[in-house]
């Protein structure tokens, strides 16, 4: 059902109004964007197992590949590789906040498109790494999970707040009706930026830092399963 819900809002994106309303307002450009950075990515990922993938479904060749790939994740949980993915994906984003960026793509329709093919794939590479889809899995403990939702939410943050508080526009291909002005409309795209990040990654971190902190509520828990364990296989 998330992926499905993923498709829908990836097309909502580019149809009317959204399609016709961002080359002219900022904040409308900004919803078009955090839909292709956050909540296609997480949608894809959080959906759940990845059924049916290619010809052949859970047994066919791309669904081994994937338990090949999930294997080597297993043989090779390195914080620094779950880092380049974080990494890849917050330079995307701030590329493609960038003043000359999002004039280009108010002028140029077609760039649309491969903001949006890389913000998904980066998004993706990223969501991967904060949650499980089967048959794929996080590399890192819910700790170091939480700390890199946390950082990539913070980047975001920074870099709205960034915008928000300057006292000059930072995008000028935007073409603003009277009812609105040039400081509100930067404004509104802050604030739509800045939730959309809070709504992605908020949820995960508090969610790896309860499920850590639920965890070692008892540390003498895993001690007794051991010996549960150790008990019975003796008796048998």
């Amino acid at each position: 059902m998330a992926r499905v819900a993923a498709v829908l809002v990836a097309l909502l994106a580019f149809l009317p109004p959204i399609w016709s309303a961002a080359h002219r307002y900022e904040f409308v450009e900004s919803v078009q964007f955090a839909i292709f950075a956050f909540a296609v990515p997480a949608l894809l990922v959080v959906g759940g197992r990845w059924r049916g993938l290619g010809r052949g479904g859970d047994r066919g060749p791309l669904w081994r590949r994937l338990e090949a790939l999930e294997s080597g994740r297993r043989r090779h949980p390195y914080l620094w590789r779950s880092a380049a993915f974080a990494a890849v994906d917050v330079l995307l984003v701030i590329l493609w906040r960038t003043p000359s960026w999002v004039d280009a793509l108010a002028r140029h329709s077609w760039l649309v498109g491969i903001e949006a093919v890389s913000l998904v794939t980066a998004g993706v590479g990223l969501w991967l790494e904060l949650v499980a889809c089967a048959p794929l899995s996080p590399r890192l403990a819910r700790p170091w999970r939480a700390v890199l939702a946390a950082a990539c939410l913070w980047a975001t943050w920074i870099l709205v707040y960034a915008i928000g508080f300057s006292h000059v526009a930072w995008y000028r291909a935007f073409h603003h009706a009277s009812l609105m002005s040039t400081s509100m409309d930067q404004e509104l795209a802050t604030g739509v930026v800045w939730f959309a990040a809070a709504c992605a990654f908020v949820p995960v971190v508090f969610s790896d830092v309860m499920g850590w902190l639920k965890s070692e509520e008892d540390p003498d828990a895993e001690l007794r399963k051991v010996v549960r364990a150790a008990r019975r296989s003796g008796r048998a």
